[in-house]
């Protein structure tokens, strides 16, 4: 057993800190956290002095298996699968070494994560824990098709389905609408009729699999939620010329209980958002609090992989950006924990500092609901009860 004392802990949960507390792993898993220390005889004692305990941060949507560089299809569709696989894991390493210790994957090629979800399930050291999707459901030539997920046609999309269940992915990750990723690709057009997104939420839920969509537009949330979907991941609700949060659609997300993956935060010092983006972010601040009010649960993704900025391992910045778009330094972290482990599916096990959940934390050097840049640099991290940052 290892008894761990710092400063101070944020449990995932509450408003605020907990002060002075101890907090007793055994075989991976939390047996105890107490405030103000136990009695520690025969137990081996890790001191943080003035450090703050947080729960193991939880990204809700990366991509392993982009390498974050000026041309990341280039790169993937060069490389041989012996070759990708090792930037997939490095790109664990760096994500587990920012304190992320549990990612959901939502785009691989061949079902290489799944790969490494069995590799860091042996070894904590190796990476984070994987939720892993395969593969994104996509049209023929539509947004990432690269990836080979290409399925059309009622048949072929419960096919496609079928095909990521027996696989054991863990979620089903749907190109609802085009991204700007991929060349020829419309992001605010719907690439799949109605027919087939009920059968894809039909197949994975009998499967007894979520489905989330990629769906950075109005027009594709609103279809996502009108068929079912379980989680909108982006959910910015962009039209061509500017931002829509309609309240119809909110209030329906709220009756169904579709949760949003927002994909905020980027490593600083990259180039400015181009205008079309810039002159949209006052009123994606105002919408995302119309989220808020109504009740929509939010939990955030980094979508790690796509550019240099969204580098692995940025996770964090999104962290702090959640605090620049409205949301209070307690919401943030509970948007990259408790609830973000809710929303992949692993809230029983994730998210919090609780007895009986998985020993997953990072340490951070201060208070971070008082400063949230110390989220950046992570002095410690722990996956499954393993110390797998540098020593402290």
């Amino acid at each position: 057993m290892l008894a761990v004392r710092a400063r101070a802990l944020f449990d995932g949960v509450g408003p605020g800190l907990v002060e002075r507390p101890t907090v007793l792993i055994e075989n991976g898993r939390i047996a105890a956290v107490s405030p103000g220390g136990v009695p520690l005889i025969g137990t081996e004692v890790l001191d943080l002095g003035t450090a703050t305990l947080l729960p193991g941060f939880i990204d809700t949507h990366t991509h392993l298996v982009f390498d974050a560089s000026d041309d990341v299809i280039g790169r993937l569709t060069e490389a041989d699968d012996a070759t990708l696989l090792e930037r997939v894991r490095a790109a664990a390493r760096a994500s587990l070494a920012a304190g992320v210790t549990t990612v959901r994957d939502l785009g691989d090629r061949g079902y290489l994560t799944l790969r490494l979800r069995a590799e860091t399930a042996q070894d904590p050291a190796a990476g984070p824990h994987i939720i892993a999707s395969g593969p994104p459901l996509t049209t023929s030539r539509g947004h990432c098709w690269f990836l080979g997920g290409q399925a059309e046609g009622v048949a072929g999309v419960r096919a496609a389905v079928r095909e990521r269940a027996e696989r054991g992915a863990d979620v089903v990750k749907v190109m609802v609408t085009g991204g700007d990723l991929t060349p020829g690709s419309d992001p605010y057009s719907v690439q799949y009729d109605r027919d087939e997104l009920r059968a894809i939420v039909d197949e994975a839920h009998r499967h007894g699999l979520p489905v989330t969509a990629h769906a950075h537009a109005v027009t594709g949330i609103r279809e996502a939620v009108t068929t079912g979907f379980d989680t909108i991941e982006h959910c910015f609700f962009l039209t061509e010329s500017g931002v829509d949060f309609d309240r119809r659609v909110i209030e329906e997300m709220v009756r169904r209980g579709v949760t949003a993956s927002l994909t905020l935060g980027a490593l600083p010092g990259g180039p400015p958002p181009p205008p079309h983006i810039a002159r949209r972010i006052p009123a994606l601040v105002a919408g995302l609090a119309t989220l808020r009010e109504a009740g929509v649960t939010m939990a955030l993704g980094s979508d790690s992989g796509i550019f240099p900025i969204k580098a692995h391992g940025s996770y964090p910045y999104g962290i702090t950006a959640m605090t620049d778009f409205g949301f209070t330094p307690a919401q943030a972290l509970r948007a990259a924990t408790s609830t973000a482990a809710v929303v992949c599916g692993v809230g029983g096990r994730k998210g919090r500092l609780a007895p009986g959940l998985d020993a997953d934390f990072v340490v951070v050097a201060d208070d971070p609901l008082v400063d949230m840049a110390v989220v950046h640099q992570p002095i410690a991290v722990f996956r499954a009860g393993v110390h797998v940052r540098p020593e402290y």
